[in-house]
């Protein structure tokens, strides 16, 4: 993926996993306040009805003003001009409080005039299976009232998360998702990084290596014309030998480089006129040049004289050696190579390479194409090359805007199959 696209990514991300936390942050607040807001107006109302019964029971009337004060988050006081039974109290508030659905715990204390102290009632729990609370001490009186009773919820702010269980549960999730989503971000850079130096190693190196090679060949092709070196059999045959494997380092070499010019977007296919028949009639008279005596292992036949087609000559000149240099190479028998063209349909032609080799196993057909991917071999380790030539070609195929398929028995032999559009 380009470093442009990451960063794109990177900076989309960030800006929403920043508003995620601010919306659910938002939300949470929101959601906290409108339960606050709730309860208090829930004990409010719940208050004001054992207020009006208390008044009803001792024939009395309510003050018109500051029934009921709340003193802190969760104490409140009740002004109710009369004299207090403490039992029936306890009965109103049980019953008031079980209407109102507020199932939490709570306590209460009498104000007495003749001793001007509060007088604890109880620590009540409308749910029997509740936790245990420590009582409150000196609970706060009030000089400006004079019949009033206090209650007080010691466990108000657990009971009001308790109730956001289902928010918050959502919350934790998100923010998972947002911790998973970082974390996959740092690992998707990490990855950027470490392919990015793996990359920079790889081309610094093929470069390195195309000095010594042009040197290499250059003292080969001297050594080999040398009159000298011609009357010794043994020393020519060394000659051959290093000039061979200079060319096979090249080749291998020039397959890492193009790789690099296809992942920085480099690659350029030009497409010129060129006649189908002809170029694969050449590169199949070249590989047999390499079998010396056994020619017959490679076989050309085309239903067309002539099939002329777009395409970039070099690199469909590569893509046909790649396949066939494959063929030979996964071959536990001699080999036999078919190559030959035929008409697809109305619109294109079919150029197909088929071997005689040990195949590919079904569900290893669709990895063949990935870089660096070399086909199990078991313990022979005679297959030489880097895992980079089917890339390369499924490549030059996708940027062709041509279509490759593989058809491939274990044992029995794999044939390739490319699809070109003819020019009409």
């Amino acid at each position: 993926m380009p470093t442009q696209s990451i960063r794109i990514i990177i900076i989309l991300g960030s800006l929403a996993i920043a508003g995620i936390i601010f919306i659910q942050g938002y939300w949470v607040s929101r959601t906290l306040n409108i339960k606050e807001d709730d309860f208090h107006e829930s004990v409010t109302i719940a208050l004001r009805r054992v207020a009006e019964a208390i008044s009803v029971y001792n024939k009395s009337e309510l003050p018109k003003t500051d029934l009921i004060n709340r003193r802190s988050s969760n104490y409140y006081s009740v002004n109710v001009n009369s004299a207090i039974d403490a039992n029936i109290l306890e009965d109103y508030l049980f019953q008031e409080f079980e209407k109102a659905s507020l199932n939490t715990v709570f306590e209460y204390a009498v104000y007495d005039c003749s001793s001007d102290q509060l007088v604890y009632g109880n620590f009540c729990s409308i749910n029997e299976d509740s936790k245990e609370f420590v009582r409150s001490e000196n609970l706060p009186k009030f000089d400006d009232l004079i019949y009033y009773f206090v209650v007080k919820f010691p466990s108000r702010g657990s009971y009001l998360i308790d109730s956001m269980r289902q928010s918050i549960l959502f919350s934790i999730i998100a923010f998972l998702a947002i911790a998973f989503f970082a974390y996959a971000m740092w690992v998707i850079l990490r990855q950027k990084q470490l392919t990015e130096l793996q990359k920079d190693f790889i081309n610094n190196m093929t470069h390195e290596f195309k000095t010594p090679i042009s040197s290499i060949k250059i003292a080969s092709d001297v050594i080999r014309t040398d009159k000298a070196i011609q009357d010794n059999s043994r020393l020519v045959k060394y000659a051959e030998i290093i000039k061979t494997q200079n060319e096979r380092l090249n080749n291998q070499v020039e397959k890492v480089l193009n790789i690099a010019r296809l992942e920085k977007d480099q690659f350029e296919i030009k497409k010129t006129k060129i006649d189908l028949v002809s170029l694969v009639a050449n590169i199949v008279s070249n590989e047999k040049l390499k079998l010396n005596e056994n020619r017959d292992q490679i076989v050309f036949r085309s239903t067309f004289e002539n099939a002329t087609i777009l395409a970039d000559e070099l690199h469909l000149t590569n893509v046909v050696s790649t396949i066939i240099d494959n063929a030979f190479k996964y071959c536990d028998k001699e080999a036999k190579v078919k190559v030959a063209i035929k008409e697809s349909d109305v619109n294109n032609y079919e150029l197909s390479i088929k071997d005689n080799g040990i195949g590919i196993k079904k569900e290893m057909q669709k990895k063949v194409f990935e870089k660096f991917y070399r086909i199990p071999t078991g313990n022979i380790h005679d297959v030489k090359g880097f895992g980079l030539g089917l890339f390369y070609v499924k490549n030059i195929i996708d940027a062709s805007k041509w279509q490759i398929d593989i058809e491939s028995e274990e044992g029995i032999g794999t044939e390739f199959k490319i699809v070109i559009p003819k020019n009409k």
